[in-house]
């Protein structure tokens, strides 16, 4: 049986989930040497540590060719999927806000809104609970651009200490979720390495509770 496989997001969550992991005692040496490998061993070979981008890890966790994953919950939000969330890892804090030019009176006015962001399911999922019909249009890049060209009148996107926004004029107008890293399962794999995956997990659970 191959060891159980952990997709990581590469970056900063993976910077976090290595530390936790060698909190609960696993060599992640490998990881730490890792070089262009993208396929790693941690703890001699008892897991397998794979490094992908956000949205992948949860592709990867939910066709099963990975047992858990590591992702934000902004990917969760944005991209749904079958899986288990089972761990709110509590590194990876920060929040999805609406933010605008400074002194913007967004929600006041019967005229209708624009919306720029780079996560259209999570804007459309707010505006949908305030019951404000919005346009809303994708942006890949800095979406901070968007008000400053005129492209919408508003964002939504990931803010953690608000300095970017600062910076170009803008400011939050009303925070969307809290937001942080969370572990996730697959369905199957759940079932079938139950006992491995709930020995990993209560020994993150003990690490996060105690540090929080």
């Amino acid at each position: 049986m191959r060891p159980l496989r952990i997709a990581l997001t590469k970056g900063r969550l993976e910077e976090k989930t290595i530390d936790l992991l060698e909190k609960i005692g696993c060599d992640c040496s490998a990881v730490r040497n890792k070089g262009r490998k993208l396929i790693l061993p941690v703890d001699n070979g008892k897991y397998e540590v794979v490094l992908a981008k956000a949205a992948d890890v949860i592709t990867y966790v939910e066709h099963g060719v990975c047992d858990l994953g590591v992702v934000g919950k902004d990917t969760i939000m944005e991209h749904g999927g079958s899986f288990y969330e089972v761990l709110d890892l509590g590194f990876g804090k920060c929040r999805f806000a609406l933010a605008g030019p400074k002194g913007c009176d967004f929600f006041t006015g019967y005229s209708s809104r624009t919306v720029a962001s780079k996560y259209p399911n999570v804007t459309a999922e707010y505006f949908s609970g305030k019951a404000m019909d919005v346009r809303i249009i994708k942006i890949e890049g800095s979406v901070e651009l968007a008000p400053l060209l005129g492209l919408s009148d508003a964002i939504v996107d990931i803010v953690e200490t608000g300095s970017t926004l600062k910076e170009n004029g803008l400011e939050v107008i009303d925070t969307v979720c809290d937001i942080s890293a969370r572990l996730i399962v697959n369905a199957a794999s759940m079932k079938l390495r139950k006992d491995e995956i709930e020995e990993l997990v209560n020994q993150m659970k003990r690490v996060v509770h105690k540090e929080a």
